[in-house]
């Protein structure tokens, strides 16, 4: 337990007076001068000497949870393969893999020839990570000739890749196209010419480029530049077939997409089709037809085809649906592979081309997450699927249409030990307070028993339509060891239970995710999995707006929060143009600036607006100083805010990564024992439950 009593007194952000007006309200900012002025370069020593006050001050709160903490890294690295790998997949004359070496931070790519040969090193991310506080491998691209790799890495944080090209005969690099890239490339059909995009000052992909092998990068020629929406972003990609390179743009909420042959890369890109408003759509290329993807006409997706020629003249293949929601189309040579999700389950069908017949994978679990996993190749022999549920680890299949079996090549290990047999797992459906249902995926050990003694650890995030699965998690064994129920709540606006529910989760219904987590909360209260005051939650970037959120309106039905890189000083940051994200996140939010009802909406559930002198649970709250997506200054406004102002004595932590952004460290051992903090804070806050698994008792570990 953290007894503030002991500790030396926190740190206290002074209060300057900082007001804004708009729509005829003023709104009081008393922390605003946490942001330093000239970011993204932070060296306001001020602002950097507040921010070290509150991890000195983290470091001495979790001083007596230490013993704790270091129990759950632990376990959770024993239950780590140590010189894990990959499962090697062809792509052309070689065959690929990654692996660890044991006690590796990071992984190193191979590859050897289909022939026959020695296995030889692609990339060395240890080596290339040496003496780095910081470093995340971006994009690994080998060209279609085998003999060179694009290859990015950021080692700052900030999500700013240097992209260069390696020559593969000697391991060296031969040149360096650009500072300032983010995501995918795409080669041309014959290795001579690369797409990549670049972001801008304001961290926004806005430009794809054709570099030309051996030509000076900055006269590299702008293949499309996003002119006409600052909040539109570009990506660029190839179609499984190879014959086209893509360059898509969009929003949250609308898409535009390009194509340009694969064998001419210079030619003029050819626009699929103009964008509108709210139209999101996708594309993908075989047997000289394009394969769309799109919303225009069902709220659940249809899926279309078109000539090339004609290319945005649609004829629809698969009509949408109110049941099948359509999530992906990947068109191999001989199946369309399409991605479903009914009830909240994802499918797997395979699809002829001709339609006149259709198989679905067989998975035998009620619940799972499942989907295609690499298949580089336009004809492979089988499918490289990907699946697991709460109680089964990770296992990649190879699929074999012409048999219909499913090959098992991995099933992630764990090493300390793991018996399925002794975990249990249940998806409920809670009612919301409007009349909707939540699903909820819960994980327990064999035996929990139901009578709300228990203490429970309660996961969502709620937002862009990204679902939070029913996937396994090694880490979340610990909880579950010491008697914990753990549960995944999936809430509007992911979109779980299809494209609707995100959009019942966004905008002006934005309020539906909160309550729905709430909801969810007071659904298994009722249930008998915890009691109020004895759930410990924890969500990062929107799903730390959503801790911010609850912990506002709901503060007694949580024992402990863990916000990470949080999501919090909405209304500020969706005003200010200048961000990053803000432009192409106003189809989420709404945008505050020209629209009054929707400053009124982010106003009245922003977790740094709302923050009132009240009691609030023990709370955790992390950021990253290089951070480009939510800027440090969100959760350190936040913390500052939350502690001039609450009237309990519980712990209240801010951690600053003052070397690392928005993931926080990298290094999978040294995000490992970030993890293992947050769990420890959260446990030694609740305890252990009643039905704690041999060999763990409540007062071990510090507690």
């Amino acid at each position: 337990m953290i007894d503030i009593s002991k500790l030396p007194a926190p740190p206290v952000a002074a209060v300057r007076p900082h007001e804004t007006t708009a729509h005829g309200v003023t709104i009081a900012d008393p922390y605003f001068w946490l942001k330093d002025q000239g970011y993204p370069k932070v060296d306001d020593v001020e602002v950097l000497d507040y921010l070290k006050a509150e991890n000195g001050y983290f470091e001495a709160a979790m001083k007596p949870v230490r013993p704790l903490v270091d129990r759950l890294f632990a376990e959770m690295k024993g239950r780590i393969q140590e010189d894990d790998s990959g499962v090697p997949q062809q792509d052309g004359d070689w065959i690929y893999r990654w692996a660890f070496a044991a006690g590796g931070q990071y992984r190193v790519w191979y590859r050897r020839p289909v022939a026959g040969g020695t296995e030889a090193i692609v990339l060395d991310e240890p080596k290339e990570a040496a003496g780095k506080e910081y470093f995340k491998l971006g994009t690994l691209a080998v060209s279609p000739d085998g003999r060179l790799a694009a290859w990015s890495a950021d080692d700052n944080g900030s999500e700013r890749f240097t992209l260069r090209i390696r020559d593969l005969a000697t391991g060296q690099d031969i040149e360096t196209v650009s500072a300032v890239t983010n995501g995918a490339v795409a080669w041309s059909a014959d290795s001579t010419a690369l797409l990549y995009t670049e972001v801008n000052e304001n961290w926004r992909s806005y430009r794809a480029l054709l570099h030309r092998l051996g030509t000076d990068a900055k006269a590299d020629k702008v293949v499309y530049e996003e002119t006409q929406n600052p909040g539109f972003q570009i990506g660029v990609g190839s179609t499984q077939d190879r014959q086209w390179l893509i360059v898509a743009t969009g929003d949250n909420s609308s898409d535009e997409v390009r194509l340009i042959p694969a064998d001419r890369p210079e030619a003029e890109p050819i626009i699929v089709s103009p964008r509108k408003e709210k139209r999101k759509y996708s594309v993908d290329a075989a047997h000289g037809k394009l394969w769309v993807l799109t919303n225009d006409e069902h709220i659940n997706f249809r899926l279309a085809e078109a000539d090339p020629t004609r290319p945005g003249e649609w004829s629809t293949v698969i009509p949408g649906s109110d049941h099948v929601y359509l999530t992906g189309v990947t068109s191999f040579a001989k199946h369309l592979v399409v991605s479903e999700r009914v009830d909240g389950l994802d499918q797997i069908i395979l699809r002829s081309y001709d339609g006149g017949r259709e198989e679905r994978v067989p998975f035998a679990e009620a619940s799972y997450a499942a989907g295609l996993a690499s298949n580089p190749e336009y004809d492979p022999p089988a499918y490289r699927l990907a699946y697991t549920s709460m109680v089964t680890p990770a296992t990649v299949y190879d699929y074999d249409p012409a048999t219909g079996q499913l090959a098992t090549l991995k099933v992630q290990k764990i090493p300390s030990g793991y018996d399925a047999g002794q975990y249990v797992t249940e998806r409920v459906m809670v009612p919301a307070r409007d009349g909707k249902r939540i699903p909820v995926s819960i994980l327990m050990r064999k035996g929990f028993v139901k009578d709300g003694k228990a203490p429970l650890y309660l996961y969502a995030y709620g937002a862009y339509g990204y679902a939070i699965q029913p996937t396994f998690n090694a880490n979340w064994l610990s909880f579950a060891d010491r008697g914990y129920a753990v549960a995944i709540a999936h809430i509007r606006g992911g979109d779980e239970m299809g494209y609707g529910w995100y959009l019942d989760g966004t905008a002006k219904n934005r309020w539906n995710t909160f309550r729905d987590f709430v909801d969810a909360a007071k659904g298994l209260v009722a249930e008998g999995y915890t009691s109020a005051g004895r759930i410990g939650i924890q969500g990062g970037s929107a799903g730390g707006e959503l801790m911010g959120v609850v912990a506002n309106t709901d503060p007694k039905l949580w024992g402990a929060i863990v916000a990470d890189v949080p999501f919090v000083d909405v209304l500020n940051t969706m005003q200010d143009e200048s961000l990053p994200l803000t432009p192409g996140e106003w189809p989420e939010w709404g945008n505050p600036i020209t629209d009054k009802d929707a400053f009124a909406l982010l106003r009245s559930y922003s977790p740094y607006d709302n923050v009132t002198a009240q009691a609030y649970p023990p709370m955790l709250i992390t950021g990253g100083l290089n951070d480009p997506r939510v800027t440090y200054w969100e959760p350190a406004k936040w913390a500052a805010r939350l502690r001039a102002t609450k009237t309990d004595r519980n712990p209240l932590l801010l951690k600053i990564n003052m070397g690392a952004g928005h993931g926080g460290k990298t290094g999978r051992y040294v995000a490992l024992e970030e993890r293992a903090e947050a769990y420890g804070f959260i446990i030694s806050q609740l305890g252990y439950g009643a039905a704690a698994a041999p060999g763990v008792k409540e007062g071990d570990d510090g507690r």
